[in-house]
């Protein structure tokens, strides 16, 4: 098998492209034309932009190997997100790479807003000395009201604390207790519009948030007020807030991002008081670096079947943090053996997350068990976008469960369900010696670490077994790497549970059965 091709279709970080180049064969398609651009991706399986390539159905479509969208940057606007999660394609975004270059572009809209700096700087280079007309305001002592307290919101908050501004906000999925320590308090959006002289506007453009700063909202501020927008165009009716500041209404804004873009005839744009940038906010070195590297970094993890949290078509549930991924992987490969071992799929595949890993979001832990599972009983290619689509397909349907109690371990990941009339049950855990141990198949208890290559085995509890399992090992040239050997609760049988330097192949597994005392044999490729 070939490696495998992503084309890149705008210009990125060069670090970004030299890792990827590491793995993948990477095809420059900076600046090429549309059709160009569709013949390239016919054979990819991944494509990376920026905002100006329209990812759409039809370039979707036709890329027939597609299985990442990378977008460097925040906005995926120009990505058309049903139909690639239609077609199981994963779309990764950079979420973090702008996060201090648009903030500190906030704080530089607001203080050359509030101390005029455009209008100095223009009347200076006109050969005009108009101190006494350019004077301004201060942002110490000045109230601010923050729309949207996500990560560009927080750093905004924090850096007007330093102007010993007071912060207010208003966020409707923030509890009080999350934002303690930023010394902001949390309001409504009407009591928050009364209280702040200046708003800046943090939120993701949504039927909801569309046009949120308009000629009503504008009547509950106050007189005078400064409006801020370094987030998504859109979000602030254009030609009631250049109305509301000709008339005096609003004492002025600052505004990056545009309804429309490019855009030169917006009736913002022209208007005294109102300070305008080209879509500037992440526009820093630093920042188009960032997004660059990780977005890089996010489609190598991707097309490597890793389950990426800046996904942007995948609803993991909230609060996924990093340290659940070792967890996540677990799943999925306790996903692969118990399909395996199983010989199929049951109708109903129950996930539960046991102990100290009940506190954490079950959805990740559920969705990995499911691809593992899929993946080894499905001809197609299986990610972590299209697995539910396939199980739905399928009539197979999962349990999400969450059990603080829990013996032997600190957390445990249980993967059960009826195939074929028989309940069926794998368990897992992570140590931090062993890695990814799997502690339990069918009842059987064994504590064996996961490699590449697993081989479970059925047997009677009777003196020979293991010798003739590990002779016939030899025998064949397979070897041992790790095994472990528990018995039934009832004593009348065992389960051997063996880690390979190496695959065996089915004629090879299907030969141990012929040896006295073994029941069932089945090997599973991790890798």
């Amino acid at each position: 098998m070939g490696r495998l091709k992503v084309v890149v279709a705008e210009k990125i970080a060069k670090s970004g492209i030299e890792g990827l180049s590491e793995r993948y064969d990477v095809v420059d398609a900076v600046d090429r034309q549309r059709t160009e651009l569709l013949d390239l991706v016919v054979d990819a399986s991944a494509i990376i932009v920026r905002s100006n390539t329209q990812v759409d159905r039809e370039l979707i479509e036709a890329a027939e190997k597609l299985m990442v969208i990378g977008r460097a940057g925040i906005g995926v606007d120009n990505i058309d997100l049903e139909a690639a999660t239609e077609r199981g394609v994963l779309v990764v975004n950079a979420p973090n790479a702008n996060t201090i270059s648009a903030a500190e572009h906030t704080m530089a809209m607001l203080l050359a807003q509030a101390r005029r700096i455009p209008e100095a700087d223009r009347s200076l280079r006109e050969g005009r000395w108009d101190r006494s007309t350019l004077s301004g305001i201060e942002l110490h002592g000045k109230t601010l009201g923050v729309l949207g307290l996500g990560r560009i919101g927080i750093l905004v908050a924090q850096r007007a604390k330093a102007f010993g501004m007071n912060v207010v906000a208003y966020d409707p999925y923030v509890s009080s207790e999350r934002v303690r320590h930023l010394d902001v308090e949390l309001m409504d959006l009407d009591d928050l519009f009364a209280a702040a002289d200046m708003v800046t506007i943090h939120l993701p453009r949504t039927p909801q948030t569309e046009n949120i700063i308009n000629k009503e909202s504008i009547k509950k501020m106050k007189d005078d007020v400064r409006i801020v927008n370094v987030a998504r165009g859109g979000l602030v009716n254009e030609q009631d807030l250049a109305d509301a500041v000709r008339d005096g209404r609003v004492g002025g804004a600052a505004i990056d991002v545009f309804d429309s873009e490019p855009s030169t005839d917006s009736p913002l744009i022209g208007v005294t008081g109102i300070v305008v940038t080209p879509h500037l906010g992440a526009s820093t070195r630093e920042a188009q670096d960032k997004a660059g590297i990780a977005v890089a970094e996010a489609v190598g993890a991707a097309l490597g079947g890793e389950l990426v949290l800046s996904a942007v078509n995948l609803d993991l549930g909230p609060d996924v943090s990093p340290e659940l991924m070792p967890f996540v992987k677990l799943a999925e490969n306790l996903g692969k053996i118990f399909a395996v071992f199983s010989g199929g799929l049951p109708d109903q595949l129950v996930v539960t997350s046991k102990g100290a890993l009940a506190d954490d979001p079950v959805k990740p832990i559920a969705l990995a068990a499911l691809k593992g599972a899929l993946s080894v009983t499905r001809d197609r290619p299986v990610s972590y976008v299209n697995a539910p689509i396939i199980a739905r397909e399928l009539g197979v349907s999962v349990v999400e469960e969450a059990q603080p109690e829990v013996s032997d371990y600190q957390s445990v990941v249980r993967i059960s369900g009826t195939v074929a009339g028989r309940e069926r049950t794998v368990a897992g855990t992570f140590m931090e010696r062993k890695g990814a141990v799997l502690v339990g198949v069918d009842g059987y208890a064994i504590e064996v670490p996961l490699t590449d290559h697993m081989l479970l085995v059925r047997n009677d509890d009777v003196l020979g077994c293991i010798g003739r399992v590990g002779t016939y090992l030899a025998d064949i040239g397979s070897n041992i790497a790790d095994m472990v050997v528990g018995r039934a609760p009832d004593g009348s049988a065992a389960m051997m549970g063996i880690a390979l330097d190496a695959a065996i192949s089915e004629d090879e597994t299907a030969g141990l059965i012929s040896l006295d005392g073994i029941h069932a044999a089945r090997y599973i490729d991790l890798s």
